[in-house]
C-alpha cells in the first residue's frame, strides 16, 4: 500500500513526530510512502525510504493528485495549517477533491491520521 504524507510549514514537525511514533507501520515492507519535497525529505531523515515529489507550491499536491487518479496510493495523510494562507490553494482543494472522487481516504490532522493508520495496520 501506498501512503502520501504531506504537511505544511508549521505542521511538519508534527508530521515527523506522528510517524515516528509510528515508525513499526511506516517500516512494513508493503507500505511505500511518497512525499513532497521538505515534508518527504524530514521523514527519509528519520529512517524511511520516501519517492520524493516535488514541494507543494511547486506542484507537488497535484503529483499527489495525479496519483490518486490512477489508483496509485491507498490513502493520503496531509496535516494542513488551517490558520495560514497558502499560494497554492487551489491545488490543495483539487487533491482532497480527488481524494473524494476515488474514495481515497484523507487524514488531514493528527487524530485523522492516527484512525487512518489503526485502520490500515488491521487490514
Amino acid at each position: 500500500m501506498k501512503i502520501a504524507l504531506i504537511a505544511h510549514d508549521g505542521k511538519k514537525a508534527d508530521m515527523v513526530a506522528f510517524v515516528m511514533k509510528r515508525l513499526k507501520f511506516f517500516k512494513r515492507k508493503d507500505v511505500e510512502l511518497v512525499g513532497t519535497g521538505t515534508t518527504g525529505t524530514m521523514i527519509e531523515h528519520a529512517g524511511l525510504q520516501v519517492e520524493l515529489v516535488a514541494s507543494g507550491p511547486m506542484g507537488g499536491d497535484a503529483q499527489i493528485g495525479a496519483m490518486v487518479t490512477q489508483g496509485k496510493v491507498d490513502g493520503v495523510i496531509f496535516f494542513r495549517d488551517p490558520l495560514d494562507k497558502h499560494p497554492h490553494d487551489v491545488d490543495i482543494s483539487m487533491l482532497m477533491r480527488l481524494c473524494d472522487v476515488h474514495n481515497v481516504p484523507l487524514a488531514t490532522n493528527y487524530r485523522s491520521a492516527h484512525i487512518m493508520i489503526k485502520y490500515f495496520t488491521n487490514k
